[in-house]
């Protein structure tokens, strides 16, 4: 991951409320590393002197070692190298073993998991439960919830829900290429998938970004580059893409033939 995500860019451009700033403040959004320490980094400059002491308080409860270790990857920016070398705290040559199995884990976890409840809440339909909470509540689902929770908030009209979903520490690539396949969620999630760098190394998402007629097309057309014969033959027929598309797909299988 490099460069500000779109979850950090909802708070850069203050378009977060309190209630949600505190709660990053506090590590309980709990998204990917990189994200949760660029926010905590940014909450310290927060206009609420409560938001920057808490985000103050919670960085300094990361250990040490998970710090050093992090900073030790290559992706992480150099701007956070520095911050956290005004600290003392300066990375690893070689990271440490209590680095995480998944690189993009938070390095603190989560205070909440928004998982199933009693068996009362078993029994409301997932749309239900979700449809009683409240933004905040709906974003930690976003975070911190079950696959079928991801699965209707990445569709969620609320921007910042839907790539809340998609800076999850859960999300596995079969959701993402789940994700990619709708038709019903916003141009913003299908740009974002094909920007994380790792996703794009999955041919299955890929395919599914290519295939999805609200990708844009500029998007589309950068992919097709890397599909197969077969499935390249397939979307020079497919009725259900942009035509630009379909037609650069017929040139590649005609120029191909050719050769």
């Amino acid at each position: 991951m490099s460069g500000p995500t779109p979850l950090l860019e909802f708070f850069k451009r203050g378009e977060v409320d309190r209630d949600v700033r505190l709660m990053a403040a506090k590590g309980a959004l709990a998204p990917r590393a990189q994200e949760q320490l660029s926010l905590l980094v940014l909450l310290l400059e927060d206009p609420d002197p409560e938001i920057r002491l808490t985000a103050d308080e919670t960085l300094n409860r990361i250990p040490v070692s998970a710090l050093a270790a992090f900073l030790a990857r290559s992706d992480v920016p150099i701007a956070l190298r520095e911050f956290f070398a005004d600290r003392g705290v300066f990375p690893d040559e070689i990271p440490a073993l209590t680095v995480p199995e998944d690189e993009n884990a938070p390095l603190l976890p989560p205070e909440h998991e928004a998982e199933a409840g009693d068996e009362s809440e078993r029994d409301e339909t997932i749309v239900q439960r979700l449809s009683k909470m409240s933004f905040t509540e709906r974003l930690k689902a976003a975070m911190n919830g079950t696959r079928e929770f991801r699965a209707i908030l990445v569709r969620d009209t609320n921007k910042m829900i839907a790539q809340a979903v998609l800076s999850s520490p859960k999300v596995t690539e079969p959701e993402v290429e789940s994700f990619a396949k709708m038709a019903n969620v916003s141009e913003e999630v299908l740009r974002t998938i094909a920007h994380r760098r790792g996703w794009m190394k999955n041919y299955g998402i890929v395919l599914a970004l290519v295939k999805n007629s609200k990708t844009p097309v500029a998007i589309s057309m950068n992919l097709m580059a890397r599909l197969n014969g077969r499935d390249l033959q397939m979307l020079s027929i497919d009725r259900n893409v942009p035509e630009p598309l379909r037609v650069a797909a017929r040139k590649k299988v005609v120029d191909g033939s050719r050769r």
